[in-house]
């Protein structure tokens, strides 16, 4: 299975519930990178109902997919290689990269020093503001009510957030509420985001050596359903796709080999609006 991340804006999020704000965008998941490219082109453009669509052209992914890689720069950032990560999986990746280079690409390797803080910032951002997207789901609004079985208003508003929202939105409402609160919005959200700007900063330097970057999309193979209880182990499973969602670029996982007869995912991350060529990328794996 293929999955694409297009850069933010480059789709219309009209009609979805809003989760992250700053960091949401459709895109497909598909078998190939040319389905992939095939959906993303019917999506992508500017829709009055969005105001974060940008009034860019989209261009026909086509002519990228079908092309070589020969000649294309290709970053590998070391920061995304860390010791916790399972190092069979780690070893598909390089052997990728190897392929990639066997077919014509010329590898680099380079530094994204704040990648290791796209973890903590991403889940300051996200519960900040999904506790703001989720507010009009109160009962009276949007979704769930329990009016029916509701003696005043606040009961409504309790019972209806109460059974409406799973564990992990509320643990997310409720985090993001404390950061966003008096006395904590300036040393949480405020700083979260300084870190972020820099985030941002760092790819648009890297970008001007490579092409595309290449890394893991996560640090293992996937895991049974129930076997993770910590939250904190959950979000860690995120660690690699995060910084390109911050910065709002476009991503692409596609499986690179089996460990233990599970997919690895490898991950190929452009710069802003360059969806061909990720595809490109992904297409030739």
């Amino acid at each position: 299975m293929v999955g694409l991340k297009p850069t933010y804006g480059r789709a219309s999020r009209f009609g979805i519930v809003a989760m992250t704000s700053s960091t949401d965008v459709p895109g497909p998941l598909a078998k190939t990178a040319a389905d992939a490219a095939f959906v993303q082109q019917i999506i992508s453009g500017h829709d009055k109902n969005d105001f974060t669509t940008v009034e860019r052209a989209v261009p026909d992914f086509s002519p990228d997919v079908a092309s070589d890689v020969a000649g294309l720069k290709i970053g590998v950032p070391d920061e995304f290689f860390i010791s916790e990560m399972d190092q069979a999986v780690a070893e598909k990746i390089k052997e990728t990269i190897a392929a990639l280079k066997a077919r014509g690409a010329k590898i680099i390797n380079v530094s994204l020093p704040h990648t290791k803080y796209a973890l903590p910032v991403y889940y300051i951002i996200t519960p900040s503001e999904v506790s703001s997207n989720l507010g009009r789901y109160d009962g009276i609004r949007y979704g769930f009510s329990a009016q029916k079985e509701a003696e005043n208003l606040a009961d409504i508003y309790f019972k209806t957030r109460g059974r409406g929202f799973g564990q992990e939105p509320k643990r997310r409402i409720m985090l993001g509420t404390y950061v966003l609160s008096a006395g904590y919005y300036d040393a949480y959200y405020v700083q979260a985001q300084k870190v972020r700007t820099i985030i941002n900063r760092e790819f648009d330097e890297v970008f001007k050596k490579v092409d595309v970057l290449v890394t893991p999309a996560t640090p293992g193979t996937a895991f049974k359903i129930g076997v993770k209880k910590d939250p904190l182990s959950m979000y860690l499973e995120d660690i690699f796709t995060l910084s390109p969602s911050l910065a709002g670029l476009p991503a692409i996982s596609v499986p690179c080999g089996l460990v233990d007869n599970l997919p690895v995912g490898c991950q190929i991350i452009g710069r802003k609006f360059a969806e061909g060529m990720v595809m490109k990328v992904a297409s030739k794996i």
